[in-house]
């Protein structure tokens, strides 16, 4: 009897854990995408039909007279199940990653 009751608790288990699918999810398209690699840095661009999108620019900067590093800016955001969009620009260099945050809510 046990085991019947451990099976069933697990069967219930593995059903909770299971992703929950939305009941309507559209397709997502990509409507840009740009980049360009070269020896002393890059960009990319890139655009979702979902509101997500992301832009990004690294330079090789000289750190110090035997060093040199990417420095990054860039900034990305996207749109929250709850429509709230969320969006972040940063820089990354040798100080660390710096991020601002900016979030908008459409409806208010």
């Amino acid at each position: 009897m046990q085991k019947y009751v451990l099976c069933a608790l697990a069967l219930i288990a593995v059903a909770a854990a299971a992703p929950q699918q939305p009941a309507e999810q559209h397709p997502v398209y990509v409507l840009k995408q740009e980049s360009d690699v070269g020896p002393h840095g890059y960009t990319f661009d890139f655009e979702t039909s979902d509101g997500t999108a992301r832009q990004e620019q690294g330079t090789l900067k000289q750190v110090s007279e035997d060093h040199q590093a990417l420095e990054i800016k860039g900034s990305y955001k996207y749109v929250a199940p709850d429509g709230v969009v969320y969006a972040v620009t940063f820089t990354a260099d040798e100080h660390g990653f710096q991020p601002q945050e900016h979030v908008e809510h459409p409806n208010q």
